[in-house]
């Protein structure tokens, strides 16, 4: 067996709802790196309107995708933003569960996030940033769930989900009216 370009890849993000653009990134870092941690932030949160679904459900999800493939762990907010307090945090995680630093950061975010890890000095982390190809936020997913709008729900979540519409809908309505939010 070939070996990877990366012994330890990571993956941060609340995947409010779990789509294809999120699956997509997620494949690149499996075809790099022989590990993937993958960890949901916010995992504190649930029932409120930008972050409608509990922790395990959204482990639930990727589990049903990936199988296997990823680790997933729980990633609570600290309340300090996307800056390189943030970035120690995730390294502390990261270290906790892997036992060591990671050696690739995979994001789908436009800004670049390899900065959250300035302040750690002899760290180096590559980063993978993961074009938007696919078009499709969790935003706009939670919005067709409100519309009950299924067949475009389905153009964007992995066949495995597709199952899970009716219960992701049900939590998205519940929580739609709790503006209240810890998430950054």
């Amino acid at each position: 067996m070939e070996s990877k370009a990366f012994e330890l890849g990571i993956v941060v993000g609340r995947f409010q709802t779990f789509h294809t653009g999120h699956e997509y990134m997620i494949r690149k870092g499996v075809a790099l790196c022989e590990r993937v941690g993958v960890f949901i932030g916010s995992s504190q949160e649930s029932g409120t309107e930008k972050n409608p679904f509990p922790y395990e459900l959204r482990r639930e999800l990727l589990q049903k995708v990936f199988g296997d493939a990823v680790e997933i762990f729980p990633l609570p907010d600290i309340g300090v933003g996307n800056n390189s307090r943030w970035g120690d945090y995730v390294l502390e995680n990261v270290e906790q569960r892997f036992s060591r630093a990671p050696d690739l950061l995979i994001s789908g975010k436009e800004e670049r996030r390899i900065e959250w890890f300035d302040s750690v000095a002899g760290l180096t982390v590559s980063e993978l940033y993961v074009p938007k190809l696919i078009d499709i936020s969790a935003s706009e997913m939670r919005g067709y769930f409100l519309k009950n709008d299924i067949a475009s729900y389905r153009r964007y979540a992995p066949a495995v989900l597709w199952e899970d519409f009716d219960r992701l809908r049900a939590l998205t309505i519940a929580a739609q009216e709790n503006l209240a939010t810890a998430s950054i």
